[in-house]
């Protein structure tokens, strides 16, 4: 849900190129701004920004625990490439041991509902906890991803547990075509797995390869491709609360 509000701030904010906002996040908030990432090649363009344009922004992303090999390998790469150290929040153990007690370990094959609780556990408590500690949270969101995000601003306030911030898409209008060329330009690290024909990448099963034909997110949670266009592929992130 996005608050209602003046306008003035988030009209400034949209009006923004990413340094620029990436400078405003760090100079206006400090430590309560976070560049959130799954390390997808948006979050891997906004790491290189913020090394040159506001140094000091923290990076921060949710280890699902089911995360690809070259993912882990490539957070490594980043850390020592720009002399970041990365902040991780997990699944909580006991809610994770619970979960799969109940329901197994490929729960997310079962139905939509246990994909989306999976996602819930993995993904999106993790990922409010890392919501507490920003009053700027920097995403990697793009326009061109998915239907469920064509309409996305650059500039918004959402509501987390009764309290107002400020989510910023810095690179919300930009082509897949405009990030590769950026990382290939400041041979910027980014995950390889794009190589192997992932369009979007997260856990291991739930995000596979896609073909020249298929939507960016055919690859995310396939199994459930059959529902069609109308089925909404998202985890819960940036669809609870997140004035998407």
């Amino acid at each position: 849900m996005i608050l209602s509000e003046s306008t003035d701030l988030l009209d400034g904010l949209n009006a923004l190129d990413p340094e620029a906002l990436l400078q405003w996040a760090v100079a206006t908030h400090g430590a309560r701004a976070a560049l959130l990432t799954s390390f997808q090649n948006t979050g891997c363009v906004m790491v290189d920004m913020a090394k040159r344009a506001a140094p000091g922004l923290r990076v921060a992303t949710v280890d699902t625990l089911r995360l690809h090999p070259e993912t882990y390998a490539l957070m490594e790469r980043i850390e020592q490439r720009y002399g970041i150290r990365i902040e991780r929040f997990k699944p909580e153990p006991e809610c994770l041991e619970r979960m799969i007690a109940h329901h197994g370990e490929f729960l997310f094959f079962d139905s939509q509902e246990k994909q989306e609780l999976c996602c819930h556990i993995r993904k999106v408590e993790p990922n409010e906890r890392a919501l507490d500690t920003v009053d700027v949270w920097i995403t990697g969101l793009r326009r061109d991803q998915s239907d469920a995000r064509k309409y996305a601003p650059k500039a918004s306030r959402v509501d987390h547990k009764g309290r107002s911030i400020v989510k910023l898409a810095p690179l919300i209008d930009w082509s897949e075509d405009q990030v590769r060329a950026y990382l290939a330009e400041n041979d910027a690290p980014y995950n390889p797995l794009y190589d192997q024909g992932y369009a979007s990448i997260g856990c291991v099963i739930c995000s596979t390869p896609i073909k020249p034909w298929e939507h960016k997110r055919a690859g995310r949670w396939r199994w459930f491709n059959h529902m069609g266009d109308d089925h909404k592929k998202e985890c819960g992130i940036h669809t609870q609360g997140s004035g998407i």
